[in-house]
């Protein structure tokens, strides 16, 4: 039997997805199921003074308007409302907690209704009053207010000195929209009452234990009374990390009227949710007239909202690619009347290595180097913020299989020299990095003697591709058939789990299979070795394996007993084990992902229109469990990159605080005709000190780079510099 880790398997998931089997959190029945209706504040500050229902409830089929002043009790102090992935100071938003309105958009009632259209009409009978308050929702206008919060980067040197003394400086802002997720599938929640006072939530959501706890400890209810459920997630990358409103909702309507209530959100209502925040990232860098680095200085100015600090890591990685005796880093915070931003793919990464890769291109321009020459002149085989070696780090092969696929050696490096018509030709590349990182989980498996095992975790699969992954890692672990390995996950009932983020899902499910199959493998043997007249009888407990649905010696696959004779000499029908894998701390190596990422774009010259025809992404993560999914993974981060340099941005009018463009006919993003060629590189990287099996994750590191390759491509077809993103034809022709 052939191995399945490291080759390109299909999705095991893939059928019930195309066929209509997988059901959504939207798509659960229930008996009497009730439908609700969320209605939301129209400005952006102030508190409601009226909030009038008569008419709305004289709707036929309407059935209840839950508001602030109309509902079950909810938990009062602010710990109970935070999650495991909240935000680490303020107050977590509460829907209908009160009569504060502290962003446009915020849900200020929900309408249930016997149908959802009914509800959508009636909210439209509800009337406010409102006492507004001034507001503030322009950052560039409030930058001046900015604040600085903790940050664990520590200044090197005297950066500013160094600056100063450098042969050749750059220094430039870079203004990063706020962009807010788009995920296919709209945020849903179907709490199902069981008329005994319990409720099973089938929620989209990245981490069902997380959002189970947090509705418990915000509704006061025992663990038993409430299982949150999420076998499918059509997208979320990271805007289902922490529990979202509609959730908190949809219970509170199911508890109020002892009926099952679904609460579905508008694609309009999407944009109340979290976003990935504007940022003015502000860079300067010194550099000797070799090329070398003097001075590293990275500001982020980043939203939030009045009510939580939010913020990431925009700053940190240039300590990790590029040696430099000097750095300061400095995050700083503006709070506006808006909601809470949240995690979007490779958050802090995605738009602070975007301003750094864009940085060291006009760098690479003024000393007149080619850009992947002065990454490799600045190159460091340290994290110098701990001044740590890296468990693996194949950047330089990254930058090497990249130029080579591209063909960069035939690059012109003179701006507007590359032509093909009336197009303008440009390439451009950068540097992706971002953190390989991994969590405890718990995997149970039971295996029968008829050679099937069902594996059963809490993690959820948010279309990543979990499901695959740890059946390929249970079949080869247990020696048997992909097809005889069945996976449930995403239920908070099931061993436990962390909310999937971050890239750790793959290494840290992964791991804990190899740990309950462990335990099945030496059950299995032992029952084999005390059978009679043992085919293993002496041979060492560590040199037997399974594999081909046997117990079997590794080198003498004949000596071999199958599972089920050995369960049957053993008397056991099923044998079952649970495992949470830890790994141990190791404080002594940095753990990263990398990239080089390389861009052509073609520009109109007349109009100014910008296509992206190639992109070859080289990527250095570890061991790839699945070349398939792996690549597709790539592939649909570089599609985001796109849309972060050339399409996505969250208009608002800062006159009214209101978000001008919340739908996707309007909030650009990628279509077919926007993506061209894109070759994915897997690059060799054996770890052995990150874990057992080298794995790093790939769910980050694609998009990473990505938006400044494109960027800099921009420059070389037109010498035009754009610092303000995304880049569209009207600051081209400007």
């Amino acid at each position: 039997m052939n191995a399945y880790v490291g080759t390109a398997t299909s999705r095991v998931d893939g059928r019930a997805k195309v066929t209509g089997a997988a059901k959504y959190a939207g798509e659960f029945a229930a008996d009497l199921l009730l439908h609700g209706f969320v209605v939301a504040a129209t400005i952006p500050r102030g508190r409601i003074v009226r909030l009038d229902t008569s008419e709305a409830l004289k709707v036929k089929g309407v059935v209840d308007v839950l508001t602030h002043a109309h509902r079950p009790p909810l938990a009062e102090q602010d710990e109970a409302w935070k999650d495991e992935v909240a935000p680490e100071q303020g107050s977590p938003f509460r829907p209908l907690y009160d009569n504060s309105v502290k962003f446009n958009g915020q849900p200020i009632a929900l309408v249930v209704a016997e149908d959802w259209e009914t509800a959508k009409f009636a909210a439209t009978r509800i009337r406010v009053e409102y006492e507004e308050e001034a507001f503030a929702t322009d950052l560039e206008s409030e930058r001046a207010k900015a604040a600085k919060v903790d940050q664990p980067h520590k200044p090197r040197g005297d950066a500013s000195a160094a600056l100063t003394r450098a042969a050749v400086h750059h220094e430039a802002d870079y203004v990063i929209p706020s962009e807010h997720h788009n995920p296919m599938e709209l945020y849903a929640t179907t709490a199902v009452w069981d008329g005994n006072g319990k409720l099973t939530v089938y929620d989209k959501t990245q981490g069902v234990q997380n959002v189970q706890k947090f509705l418990c400890s915000v509704f006061v209810r025992k663990p038993d009374e409430i299982r949150v459920i999420s076998p499918y997630v059509g997208g979320a990358f990271g805007s289902g990390l922490r529990p979202q409103h509609q959730v908190v909702l949809a219970t509170l309507g199911a508890l109020a009227l002892k009926r099952s209530v679904r609460v579905v959100l508008t694609r309009h209502q999407m944009y109340g949710l979290g976003y990935r925040p504007m940022t003015i990232e502000h860079v300067a860098l010194g550099a000797n007239r070799d090329g070398t680095l003097e001075a590293v200085m990275h500001e982020a100015i980043a939203v939030t909202s009045r009510f939580e600090n939010f913020a990431r890591n925009d700053t940190g990685w240039g300590e990790q690619l590029y040696k430099s005796p000097n750095s300061r880093l400095s995050h700083k915070l503006v709070h506006l009347d808006v909601a809470t931003p949240c995690d979007m793919r490779a958050p802090g990464a995605a738009s602070g290595v975007c301003a750094l890769e864009c940085a060291m291109d006009e760098l690479a321009v003024a000393l007149k180097l080619d850009p992947i020459e002065l990454r490799l002149k600045c190159y460091s085989d340290r994290d110098q913020s701990e001044n740590l070696p890296y468990t693996s780090k194949q950047l330089r092969a990254c930058y090497a299989r990249g130029a080579e696929a591209f063909g960069w050696s035939r690059r012109d490096p003179a701006p507007r020299s590359m032509r093909d018509g009336k197009d303008l030709i440009g390439w451009g590349m950068a540097t992706g990095v971002w953190e390989a990182l991994q969590m405890p989980v718990a995997v149970r498996i039971v295996l029968t003697a008829n050679g099937h095992a069902k594996v059963s975790c809490a993690a959820s699969d948010i279309g990543t591709g979990t499901y695959t992954i740890v059946a390929q890692v249970a079949a080869d672990a247990l020696g048997l058939p992909i097809e005889n390995i069945s996976v449930k996950l995403a239920d908070s009932s099931l061993p436990q789990a962390p909310v999937e983020g971050g890239s750790w899902m793959a290494a840290s499910s992964a791991h804990a299979v190899l740990g309950a199959a462990e335990e099945i493998r030496q059950e299995l043997v032992r029952h084999v070795q005390a059978m009679p007249a043992s085919p293993l009888s002496g041979v060492d407990a560590a040199d037997i394996i399974l594999v081909d649905g046997t117990v079997a010696e590794a080198g003498d696959r004949s000596r071999a007993v199958s599972i089920a004779d050995a369960m049957r000499h053993g008397q056991v029908e099923r044998i079952e084990k649970e495992k949470l894998n830890e790994f141990p701390e190791d404080k002594s190596h940095a753990r990263n992902t990398h990239s080089a990422v390389f861009a052509e774009v073609k520009v109109d010259e007349e109009l100014g229109v910008i296509r992206v025809t190639r992109v070859v992404s080289a990527v250095a993560a570890g061991r790839i469990l699945n070349t398939k999914t792996g690549r597709s993974q790539i592939m649909g981060s570089v599609v985001w990159g796109i849309g972060m340099a050339l399409h996505e941005e969250t208009v608002m009018d800062h006159r009214f605080g209101r978000i001008m463009n919340a739908n996707i006919a309007e909030y650009h993003i990628p279509v077919n005709a926007d993506v061209h060629h894109i070759d994915v590189i897997f690059v060799d990287e054996p770890d052995d000190r990150i874990n057992k099996m080298g794995i790093k994750g790939l769910g980050e590191i694609g998009i990473v780079g990505v938006p400044a390759a494109i960027a800099n491509a921009v420059y070389h077809a037109t010498g035009k510099r754009i610092r303000r993103f995304p880049i569209t034809l009207d600051k081209l022709l400007n």
